[in-house]
């Protein structure tokens, strides 16, 4: 019987071994990382609830807003920026939402004025940045200390409860059959994003910006709007963020996204934006939400309490900044 042999690759092909060492496996760490975790949790958590379906909403439920804010500061990152200033931001915005749903009774008012505080906080970034060149790092965290002392002086400490259902229904708290609301407002954000950053010329303008600045220029982008711009942005997100939460919990709060900005700069480095700038992945930003908020939900059914998940949050960062893509 005659032995057929396979013919040799051609001259100069690469093998199989030298294609898999050739992929840069930090671009898939974010999903490697994520379907790990959820292996372990299943197996270890299983008698605990951990894969009931509830539980698995519970989840997307909790890390919603997370996702929404961490879609903006992909852009922002991938500038080669920093904003700080978005947990507080979104605690003002839902104390100002709230006060103005509390003295008009109107829905349309209670977003405008959250909006408002966005366009706002976004403005005075941006332009505290891009016009007078001060570090994003510097401005944000001094924005984050304003807001919140801000949220907190106008309401006393004191919560401000928001009584108008179709605000509440709209903003977190409705579903849309059996999908929760919050679902389909990650969805939308996670879309508009992901075709801004990868389709449009304003996204490779952005990673352009955040590759190499002198450069960018050169080829006729206008650096200094596009930092306005992606710095306007995450603060308007952070506000509608800020309502998220107010229609979810019925209510306004200046801790209201409390600690956020931390959550997100830890997913969307985690999903693959280049911590330098010049690189960034929407869809890795989700995952990198998802993940953060699975952590967290196995710590809670495992028994941990809040200050070891707060230990072990902060080692997330550890892990993100590790993983960042030099460029």
């Amino acid at each position: 019987m005659t032995q057929t042999l396979a013919p040799p690759p051609p001259a100069g092909a690469p093998s199989r071994v030298s294609r898999l060492r050739g992929i840069d496996w930090r671009s898939y760490a974010i999903y490697i990382g994520f379907a790990v975790v959820f292996l372990l949790f299943a197996i270890f958590l299983a008698d605990d609830g951990f894969l009931s379906g509830t539980n698995l909403l519970n989840i997307f439920r909790q890390t919603a807003i997370i996702s929404v804010m961490a879609v903006a500061m992909t852009f922002v990152i991938s500038a080669a920026q920093i904003d700080l200033s978005i947990g507080s931001v979104a605690g003002l915005s839902s104390v100002c939402a709230a006060l103005a749903i509390s003295a008009t009774g109107s829905a349309l008012f209670g977003v405008l004025a959250g909006l408002a505080v966005g366009l706002v906080v976004g403005i005075v970034n941006g332009s505290l940045v891009t016009f007078l060149g001060m570090p994003s790092f510097l401005v944000t965290l001094a924005m984050l200390g304003i807001a919140f002392g801000l949220a907190q002086l106008i309401t006393k400490s004191a919560p401000v409860p928001i009584l108008h259902d179709t605000f509440n229904a709209i903003f977190g708290g409705g579903n849309l059959g059996p999908i929760p609301g919050l679902l389909l407002w990650t969805v939308v954000a996670v879309a508009i994003g992901w075709v801004v950053l990868n389709k449009t010329r304003f996204g490779r303008q952005v990673l352009a910006t955040g590759g190499n600045r002198v450069a960018a220029e050169y080829t006729g982008v206008n650096t200094r709007r596009i930092t306005f711009t992606v710095m306007l942005v995450s603060s308007v997100v952070a506000a509608i963020a800020g309502m998220l939460y107010a229609g979810r919990l019925e209510s306004g709060r200046y801790q209201w996204g409390t600690g956020d900005e931390l959550s997100v700069i830890a997913a969307v480095i985690l999903g693959g934006t280049s911590l330098f700038g010049g690189a960034g992945s929407v869809i890795g930003a989700l995952f990198g939400s998802l993940l953060i908020g699975l952590i967290n939900n196995g710590l809670i059914l495992a028994g941990f309490d809040n200050s070891q998940q707060q230990i072990i949050r902060g080692l997330i960062i550890i892990v993100a900044v590790a993983l960042a893509r030099k460029r």
